[in-house]
């Protein structure tokens, strides 16, 4: 079965170079060749699942070199791939989820005269994220990262005749490099102090290296999480992203690429066992964004943004949880699994909701669209209880054993993280019952658009309408599934370790909290969207709520601190150039050319000039000669 593990990219990435090279020929058929494509990704991996699931959890981890990639005398890498249960989890999600999403895409994008190039790049960011997850080192994990990046710039910008995308596709872009520098140096490190790639040697080795190094390597792998996973301080990107298509948002905004962070920091987690500074600072970036996601999520009235301040959050949850070491590894990818459904299922279901109102994104021009969009409704609905952790969904298993988790950091840091992924659980409660009053709920705010279009919404295709009842379906039941006599734990446990922990919180008392401070944020929401007439423009509001419509400032400081910054860093350089480098050059030219002129007055062809030196010269010569038989 080793054989077939390449397929599982080779599919997609053939799927892209035949929709991308084929032309306008191809133009009618490029959504179905697509959808196969990834179809087939997935049946493979089913089929890779399958055998592994008749194994022993010793036997399960497989390899594949295809061929040796640099074959240099002390710098060697493969082309190679491994594949155990933790990458067997993401291919399963990635290939799954995005196939549902490109059987989506055929009705979304039904009238985009370049709907066949967009699912090239889908296919292509199939075969990137597939990958980055299967590599058996960090080079080629850094080509797959990479590759990544590229079709996410390429997605998020598909619409560059708007300005508003194309500006959107190069911040995310340039913010991810940033991040992207922190992975390179990380693998730099890995090499000088281990001398390899891959990560069986690597990880066999830590223990012979220092806390320092292991340190160094292990915040700038953070570094990189931090960009491709939207945490805080390079979160700016996720929210301007949302001008890409729908689809785009579902599948890398939602349960693909903005987890790669986690991946990454989970896959290495020897490194960050031996380096608990660095996995405070996770769990540190990891609870700082899931609060300020939340209350970022809280103010926007763009339902696919708002649901940006929520990926954000939850991911924040994600890597609070594998900053929390063994006793968090697990849940951090449980949580992320369920996610992916839900999520998915919530930004195709908002995709729903602008195909049948126009294309318009303020859930202050919605209401009322239960009636005309019941299984939009439905399936909408079921992903909001999974995600706020309604009892018995997806949402609640998974994220209750987070909040387990973080009490049993142990200490006064447990008390804070734990205190803190409580509240968010409280302000999800909140904004997305705010999102849910605000669309489905309510008197109808609809408003002709700006050609004077008076929308009329209605249910959508099967084939949009499909994949979110099957996400839906996820949303419900994966969790309980995962949870029933801990499949997911045992499933997992073998790669990434376990332990139980021990929190001064009970999980009764956790699951009690969990439900209070929903309820509270379910009310409270409830009593400012629900019993109120929601005006069509949105009030003034709070400082607070102001702030969070601007993001809490992130993009002013950004542009203060970095743009202003690096203008300011870019003068005093070219005034130290022109002052200093070009003032020696230019001074030591004028010296020499100014030596030279006097220099060359003495050699003015006159004999009476060189008469006179003759002279001068001797009577010196004397006179100095003189001058030393006295002394």
């Amino acid at each position: 079965m080793e054989n077939l593990i390449g397929l599982l990219i080779a599919a997609p990435l053939l799927g892209a170079a035949v929709l991308l090279l084929g032309g306008r020929r191809l133009d009618k058929a490029g959504h179905w060749l697509g959808t196969l494509f990834a179809a087939a990704s997935f049946g493979i991996g089913v089929a890779l699942f399958t055998d592994m699931l008749g194994r022993g959890a010793e036997d399960r981890t497989l390899h594949e070199k295809l061929y040796t990639w640099i074959p240099v005398e002390g710098f060697q890498a493969d082309v190679a791939f491994q594949l155990d249960q933790l990458s067997m989890t993401f291919v399963l999600l990635i290939s799954g989820v995005g196939t549902l999403i490109h059987i989506y895409s055929i009705g979304y994008m039904e009238h985009d005269e370049r709907r066949r190039r967009f699912f090239g790049y889908l296919n292509l960011f199939l075969a990137a994220m597939l990958l980055l997850v299967l590599a058996d080192n960090y080079l080629l994990l850094y080509v797959g990262w990479e590759g990544v990046g590229l079709a996410s710039y390429l997605l998020i910008g598909f619409w560059q005749h708007k300005p508003s995308a194309a500006t959107a596709a190069k911040k995310a872009f340039l913010v991810n490099r940033v991040g992207d520098m922190g992975l390179s140096i990380a693998i730099m490190l890995l090499f000088t102090t281990f001398g390899t790639f891959a990560f069986g040697p690597v990880f066999a080795s830590v223990g012979n290296a220092t806390e320092g190094k292991l340190t160094a390597i292990a915040l700038m792998l953070l570094l990189a999480a931090c960009g491709k996973s939207a945490q805080v301080p390079l979160q700016s990107w996720l929210g301007d992203a949302m001008e890409g298509p729908t689809p785009v948002s579902a599948l890398i905004h939602a349960a693909t690429m903005v987890t790669a962070g986690v991946y990454l920091i989970v896959r290495s987690a020897a490194v960050f066992n031996g380096a608990p500074d660095a996995q405070l600072v996770v769990t540190v970036v990891g609870a700082v964004t899931l609060i300020f996601g939340a209350i970022v999520g809280c103010a926007k009235d763009d339902i696919k943004k708002a649901l940006a301040g929520s990926t954000m959050s939850q991911i924040g949850y994600m890597i609070l949880a594998a900053g929390l070491g063994p006793v968090g590894y697990v849940f951090a990818i449980m949580h992320l699994v369920t996610h992916g459904f839900f999520k998915a299922g919530l930004f195709l279901g908002a995709g729903s909701v602008m195909h049948g109102m126009n294309d318009e994104v303020d859930m202050r021009k919605y209401g009322a669209l239960r009636k005309f969009m019941p299984v939009t409704f439905v399936t909408f609905g079921l992903g909001y209880l999974a995600i706020i952790g309604f009892p018995g969904l997806s949402g609640f298993f998974s994220k209750d054993m987070i909040i387990e988790a973080a009490f049993a950091k142990g200490g006064t840091q447990g008390w804070i993280l734990g205190g803190v992924a409580l509240l968010g659980a409280g302000i999800t409660a909140f904004y997305m019952t705010r999102v849910m009053l605000l669309t489905f709920f309510g008197e109808k705010r609809w408003q002709p658009d700006a050609q004077g279009h008076e929308p009329h919404p209605h249910e959508s295709p099967s084939s949009m309408t499909i994949p979110m009842i099957i996400l839906a379906f996820g949303s419900v039941f994966a969790g309980a599934f995962f949870e029933i006599g801990e499949r997911f734990l045992k499933w997992l446990e073998p790669v990434t370790g376990y332990e139980h922990g021990n929190s001064p919180v009970s999980a009764m008392a956790v699951t009690a909290s969990t439900m209070v401070v929903l309820v509270v944020g379910v009310a409270l929401a409830w009593s400012m969207y629900g019993r109120r007439p929601v005006p069509v423009v949105a009030p003034r509001g709070s400082l607070l709520t102001r702030a969070a419509r601007r993001d809490l400032y992130q993009d002013d400081f950004n542009h203060v601190v970095l743009v202003r910054g690096g203008e300011h860093l870019t003068r005093s350089l070219v005034y130290l150039d022109h002052s200093l480098v070009d003032g020696v050059v230019n001074g030591t030219a004028a010296a020499v050319g100014g030596a030279s002129g006097r220099l060359r007055k003495l050699q003015n062809g006159y004999a009476r000039s060189y008469a006179v030196s003759m002279f001068g010269g001797t009577a010196i010569l004397v006179a100095a000669t003189l001058l030393m038989r006295a002394v």
